[in-house]
């Protein structure tokens, strides 16, 4: 029996306590005996090494969970976020009651600063000043990355892009979202700007800035068939 048991090398005995872990429920006695090597150099029992490894992992599933929580709630206020301003474009009938309400939502519920809607149509007698801009104009020079990738763009806009987006208040918008609305009915742009420099980061991710953009891109398209079909 000394024999075999001293024939024993330290994976079987890993092996037998992995397929045996109530063993020391067993033989409690041993873990009184037993010691591991501790970082310091120093040695401690088994039972206290076991706790410092529980303590660990609690402490990091209790990290685990505030980051989920916190994930959580940021889903929750994007969701509300995104309800208010599905709200605010329903009950719009007309363009220039889109313009007002996103100025309004977007201010209220996203913490913007500047909103600007760009539509690439050629037209002459709009009701709101800036609203379209012809195809093939300089002022869409100046997009062509965004439009070409369709992709939204967040960060500092160059002083001709809010220039083209924000007018007057140019010099004012620190960071903006520049997000492009390219549909079959409808190629446009939409800009959501701020005063703070690092509201809206070129690291940001873009899912939610597409949604927000085919949900009003498809609002404006409704309301355009609507205008031609009156007219």
């Amino acid at each position: 029996m000394t024999e075999q048991a001293s024939s024993l090398t330290p994976e079987q005995v890993e092996q037998y306590l992995l397929q045996h872990p109530d063993f020391f429920h067993e033989h409690l006695h041993l873990l009184e005996k037993l010691s591991i090597p501790h970082p310091s150099g120093s040695a401690i029992s088994l039972i206290s090494k076991q706790l410092e490894i529980f303590r660990s992992r609690h402490h990091e599933m209790e990290n685990q969970l505030t980051a989920l929580i916190e994930i959580a709630r940021d889903n929750d206020a994007s969701f509300s976020r995104m309800h208010q301003l599905t709200l605010a474009l329903l009950d719009s009938t007309t363009l220039e009651e889109v313009v007002a309400n996103l100025d309004s939502v977007l201010s209220d519920y996203f913490m913007t600063d500047f909103v600007a809607v760009r539509i690439i149509k050629d037209v002459d007698d709009a009701a709101i000043g800036n609203l379209y801009i012809k195809p093939g104009s300089p002022e869409l020079e100046v997009f062509a990355k965004e439009i070409g990738s369709n992709q939204p763009k967040c960060g500092r806009p160059t002083l001709a892009q809010a220039r083209v987006l924000f007018g007057e208040l140019a010099s004012e918008v620190k960071s903006c979202a520049i997000i492009p609305m390219m549909f079959t009915e409808l190629e446009g742009i939409l800009a959501i700007g701020s005063r703070e420099e690092g509201r809206f980061h070129y690291s940001m991710g873009h899912l939610f800035l597409t949604q927000m953009g085919e949900i009003i891109g498809t609002r404006l398209i409704t309301l355009m068939q609507r205008s031609q079909y009156d007219a």
